[in-house]
């Protein structure tokens, strides 16, 4: 039945899709010359794909696309537009999973980077040699063989590993183990100028630092070493209900703290508000209808969703971990609900829900989506402010709002990812990650505003992950004490800006 209502409700919010947001345009001719041996496609059905994101927001149209065969065709394409009379610009492409046409290029190349793909798994299993295009979930699949996957994962796994290595790469883990840019021991990158460099903390660490999290700014990456560890079997998955926020947050600090002891190893949470759709098919029938009344009763509800991985359900430590869970957590009574089920599922979960919305229709529509990190100081704050004065008044929420915390220290400040710059050891990612359609996504895209605004107002120092900013003074204050090295690097690195105009930095 709660299923059944989360159909309808998205039925009836997400209606009319994106097609008012198609606008014409003329494609631009590149002329590339015999010598490059490259095809660069002008197919209408190519473009288009090309012209459009995950964020279904915007409209960018490409003068062509190309499908290397190996990353020396992306060398010789930016060193023909880097050293060539006709200079156009150039942007790597993964699954589009942007959000505002920050993978996009007017009038210029796609590099269709999905075209290259590949594992290899090291012979001591501590490392895979991963191209660049690969999708997360067939690394996962490649590296399972031998036993091993990351150690860190997104919550999406069919997004490539360049472009998530570009933006940073956040999930349930992080807490434990860093985002993904934490977990990658060496790169192969194609810089603005068509150098083909190999790069680590201790080879041309200056390009490695500058690519993980820098947007594409300073190079393509085409090949990632990616650490790996052994690979669990299973997974012990909870959810818990909260209906105060501050028992809620404390409860997931003290799991976050426990990392290293006998704790989980994911920690996420999410935020059940009255005005949107309250899925309950996590917990039994028995029970759905309670959790949907209890949202109705209280208006916000808080789940704490954590699991464990296991290879042997005997093992003492997973006894102890229920134990945790179950007996000193502050959870509301009798709201606890845990699955058991194969790790791999477990990690491609997502996977299910996309399944369901695409059979629909209901998965290509406008993504207003708005992720933020916020200060453990200020988390309070933020939830009054946004989560009840904001998101809880508005008249339908459309959509999943996740909000939970990981540690300062699992970030290296070297890279040109940015989180808060505060001396505080705890970080909360926010999640809000709405749909709409094309009638309403100017209120939805309001709200994000007003949410910005609030913050700006109250002081609280946010940083945006996946963020689209127009004003080069917004890039200089997200980047903030990092800017001027970031921008030095385009220098080095890109001198002639051609790399991934979609993010408007330069």
């Amino acid at each position: 039945m709660a299923n059944l209502r989360l159909i309808i409700t998205l039925i009836t919010v997400l209606i009319c899709l994106f097609s008012s947001f198609t606008k014409s345009s003329n494609v631009i001719k590149i002329d590339l010359p015999k010598s490059l041996n490259l095809t660069l496609s002008t197919d209408p059905s190519i473009i288009s794909a090309a012209s459009h994101d995950f964020g279904n927001i915007t409209t960018v149209t490409p003068g062509g696309v190309i499908c290397p065969s190996s990353s020396a065709d992306i060398s010789r394409l930016l060193q023909y537009a880097a050293n060539g009379k006709s200079t156009f610009q150039v942007a790597a492409r993964g699954q589009g999973h942007s959000l505002n046409g920050q993978a996009s290029v007017a009038g210029g190349v796609i590099v269709n980077m999905t075209c290259l793909t590949n594992v290899v798994v090291s012979k001591d299993k501590k490392y895979a040699d991963v191209a660049a295009g690969t999708l997360w979930v067939d690394v996962f699949k490649k590296t399972a063989e031998e036993g091993v996957s990351p150690v860190s994962w997104t919550d999406y796994l069919h997004i490539t590993v360049g472009g998530t290595l570009s933006n940073g790469g956040i999930g349930g883990q992080v807490f434990r183990n860093g985002p993904l840019i934490s977990n990658v021991l060496e790169l192969d990158v194609i810089t603005g100028k068509g150098e083909v460099l190999t790069c680590s903390r201790q080879l041309n660490p200056e390009l490695f630092y500058g690519v993980l999290g820098g947007l594409g700014q300073f190079g393509i990456i085409t090949r990632a070493r990616i650490v790996l560890d052994h690979a669990p079997k299973r997974a012990k998955w909870f959810r818990m209900l909260y209906s105060d926020f501050t028992t809620f947050t404390k409860d997931q600090e003290r799991l976050i703290s426990m990392a290293n002891d006998i704790g989980v190893d994911y920690l996420e949470g999410q935020i059940f508000l009255s005005n949107g759709v309250v899925d309950t098919s996590f917990f039994p029938p028995s029970d759905q209808s309670k959790v949907a009344d209890l949202v109705k009763e209280h208006g916000v509800i808080y789940v704490l969703e954590v699991a464990k991985y296991y290879d042997d359900p005997n093992l003492p430590i997973i006894s102890k971990v229920i134990d945790t869970l179950t007996k000193s957590l502050s959870y509301l009574p009798g709201f606890i609900s845990m699955h058991d089920v194969p790790y791999f599922d477990f990690l491609n979960r997502v996977q299910v829900e996309e399944n369901k919305l695409r059979s629909l229709g209901l998965w290509e529509v406008p993504h207003p989506w708005l992720n933020l990190y916020v200060p453990k100081s200020r988390i309070l704050d933020f939830h009054n402010g946004v989560i009840k004065d904001i998101l809880l008044k508005q008249k339908t929420a459309s959509g999943l709002a996740l909000l939970y915390p990981t540690n300062r220290n699992k970030w290296d400040n070297r890279m040109s990812a940015m989180i808060p710059e505060i001396d505080e050891d705890v970080i909360y990612i926010i999640g809000l990650l709405q749909s709409a359609t094309p009638q309403n996504l100017p209120e939805m895209e309001s709200v994000n505003e007003n949410i910005i605004r609030f913050c700006k107002d109250s002081g609280i120092k946010i940083k945006q992950y996946l963020m689209h900013y127009t004003r080069k003074e917004d890039w200089v204050e997200h980047f903030g004490s990092k800017w001027d090295d970031f921008s030095k690097r385009k220098d080095l690195f890109d001198p002639k800006k051609l790399l991934s105009p979609g993010q408007d930095i330069f």
